[in-house]
């Protein structure tokens, strides 16, 4: 059976609207769905549809529309595939659903009211409501987190509540780069990832999970490590870094590549009962190597499985990195750029320490030369320099 077989045994058995009852059903509630690709609703769609590309129709409609009971029209260009799509949406029990006769080339070419999508769309703006309600947000801060693109380095502990509140809070693109799979030990800490995941590439458990709580976030997987090799290429795609690495080789990476690219680091390390966090602000205030200028020996730098780690620890300093990493992106507040972080969670004490820029720092005390990139081996023994 070919395509246009299967168009016209779904429009035998669905419900066609045309554009004027569509027009006079809208402000009774309907929803209105457009299916076509993000190019074509970008040209122009019906003021208020919600844009669901017919490719992930499925996926993503339970979430944007939970209630099956719900009124949806949906429209296409010209009313096949949202003929099929209506059909899908029968099947998966939605009760009243109509796809749009003519399409959308109809309803325009009849002079009907369309727009081009510009600013937030309804379903954004409902979404978004309590941002653009702070005045410090609004429409512009939000618009400014949607173009926005952020790498998350790691998606362990630090990496999951970072990643969840940046995709809640409606960052476009977010990057996740890991090379690990997820292990029973991680699920302690690793929220992004739950038991069924187990073994799975945890940079796709964690795209899954995100694009289940907010599917308009771009979720851009890097299966793989953060090395000499690839780092400045992977990091100069973004706008802000968020450093959730548990290892030093991987931070002194990220640090020296920043200043290469010019992108700010929003750094946080956890240890036990403690965790710290910053922002390193390429040649805008002290970076990694200020502070602690070569790896430690790893007798002197246990890893978590070694020395333990609260399982809920990281999750109120990753908090903080995503906090630090909307207001550079929005340019609110006061970042901690030149500020330390400190974070003691059997006292439950914060407190802050004030950090400069070394002038003598072997990586941000010449602009002009920024450092070479150097793989750490495990012992954080230089191996290769790029």
């Amino acid at each position: 059976m070919d395509y246009r077989d299967l168009v016209a045994r779904a429009k035998e058995t669905i419900t066609e609207i045309d554009a004027p009852s569509l027009e006079a059903a809208i402000p009774d509630g309907t929803t209105v769905i457009d299916v076509r690709e993000p190019s074509e609703h970008a040209a122009g769609a019906i003021a208020g549809s919600i844009l669901i590309p017919r490719g992930v129709l499925e996926s993503e409609i339970t979430i944007r529309v939970p209630d099956r009971s719900t009124p949806v029209v949906l429209y296409c260009a010209a009313g096949n595939r949202s003929a099929l799509a209506a059909g899908v949406l029968e099947e998966m029990g939605y009760r009243d659903v109509a796809s749009l006769a003519g399409g959308f080339d109809e309803w325009k070419g009849a002079g009907r009211p369309w727009s081009l999508p510009t600013g937030l769309t309804t379903d954004q703006r409902a979404r978004y409501s309590r941002h653009l309600v702070l005045p410090e947000v609004g429409e512009a801060g939000q618009q400014r987190l949607l173009d926005a693109r952020v790498l998350i380095v790691g998606a362990g502990g630090l990496g999951s509540p970072a990643a969840l509140y940046l995709a809640a809070a409606g960052v476009g693109t977010l990057g996740i780069i890991d090379a690990d799979r997820v292990d029973v030990s991680n699920l302690q800490r690793q929220i992004l990832h739950d038991a069924g995941r187990v073994g799975k590439l945890k940079v796709e458990s964690a795209r899954d999970t995100l694009r289940a709580l907010n599917p308009g976030v771009e979720v851009e997987a890097h299966p793989t490590r953060l090395d000499a090799a690839n780092a400045l290429d992977v990091m100069g795609r973004y706008d802000v870094v968020v450093d959730g690495a548990d290892n030093f080789p991987t931070r002194y990476l990220v640090n020296d590549a920043s200043l290469h690219v010019r992108v700010p680091v929003v750094h946080a390390s956890i240890f036990r009962f403690e965790g710290q966090a910053t922002v390193f602000d390429p040649y805008a205030g002290p970076c990694y190597r200020c502070l602690y200028r070569l790896p430690p020996p790893p007798e002197l730098a246990p890893s978590c499985a070694e020395a333990g780690v609260l399982g809920v620890l990281p999750g109120i300093i990753g908090s903080v990195q995503a906090m630090e990493a909307i207001k550079l992106l929005i340019g609110i507040g006061t970042p901690l750029t030149g500020r330390l972080l400190m974070y003691d969670a059997l006292d439950q004490t914060f407190r802050t320490l004030n950090v400069r820029r070394d002038p003598e720092c072997p990586a941000c005390g010449d602009e002009s030369a920024p450092p070479p990139l150097v793989d750490y081996d495990p012992t954080c023994a230089p191996v290769t320099a790029a």
